[in-house]
């Protein structure tokens, strides 16, 4: 997986409140019913596995992530006793066969160099009759929380370094993986999340971060380059006459069961 997004309490303040909030989306679209044994793959700082553990009242919840300093972060939320966290990798899952009822990835299939190794992954470790879903920012139509400032880089020839798979946050092809792995009863959906800032400098301060690729490049800029990223920012984004910004984000989402 990708180098991004290694610091848990940085990226909660660059992208948690928005996950937090597709994260609850997404699992009431899901419907499924209390007491199953999930699966979080790619957990990050563990801002889904909260959500997840509070809202669909699980009977265990096991979670892995690439990163060991955003598990570390991922173990002092609150809300997560019940979790087992573990260090893995999603396109070779630490688990035995038709271990688990339902996995997930929340915002990690474009950040895979392989996603339909991992979507073949989670099939093999839940059972059959069980459900394998993921959601991810739909960056290529321009639906991330962070699209404003990519935009705006892009149109003063800055490019930051993208995900390795950007094309899997598209809806057409996350149903391509969930065919591809023969899964059943596949089903899409679009989730639409508020972003609001109270004033440009706190956009500002938040997205340039440098755990995501957008930070990371802004943190590269020379001085002057970042006033320009600046006011270019100013021009494209629509600022309230009370200094808020808001706009919507979309996340893609799709989910299948596991042949009987």
């Amino acid at each position: 997986m990708s180098g991004f997004f290694t610091d848990g309490s940085a990226y909660e303040r660059l992208m948690g409140r928005w996950s937090r909030l597709a994260g609850s989306a997404f699992i009431d679209w899901l419907a499924l019913p209390a007491g199953l044994r999930w699966l979080d793959v790619g957990c990050g700082n563990g801002a889904f596995t909260e959500e997840l553990i509070a809202k669909a009242a699980p009977a265990a919840v096991s979670a892995i992530d690439p990163s060991a300093g955003q598990l570390d972060f991922a173990r002092t939320r609150a809300g997560v006793a019940l979790a087992e966290f573990r260090q893995g990798d999603a396109q070779a899952l630490p688990f035995g066969d038709d271990q688990f009822d339902v996995a997930v990835m929340a915002l990690v299939i474009a950040f895979l160099p392989d996603p339909a190794k991992a979507v073949a992954e989670m099939a093999r470790v839940v059972r059959p009759g069980g459900w394998i879903a993921t959601y991810m920012w739909d960056g290529a139509g321009g639906g991330s929380p962070l699209a404003p400032l990519t935009a705006a880089a892009r149109s003063l020839g800055m490019v930051s370094p993208g995900a390795p798979s950007p094309e899997a946050s598209g809806l057409d092809a996350m149903r391509g993986y969930w065919t591809g792995a023969g899964l059943d009863a596949i089903t899409t959906t679009v989730l639409r999340i508020p972003v609001v800032h109270d004033s440009f400098d706190a956009f500002w301060e938040a997205n340039s971060l440098p755990v995501g690729p957008g930070g990371q490049m802004i943190e590269r800029l020379s001085q002057a380059d970042r006033e320009r990223l600046r006011e270019r920012l100013r021009e494209h984004l629509t600022i309230g006459a009370d200094g808020r910004i808001a706009y919507e984000a979309r996340a893609n989402a799709v989910k299948g069961r596991v042949p009987a």
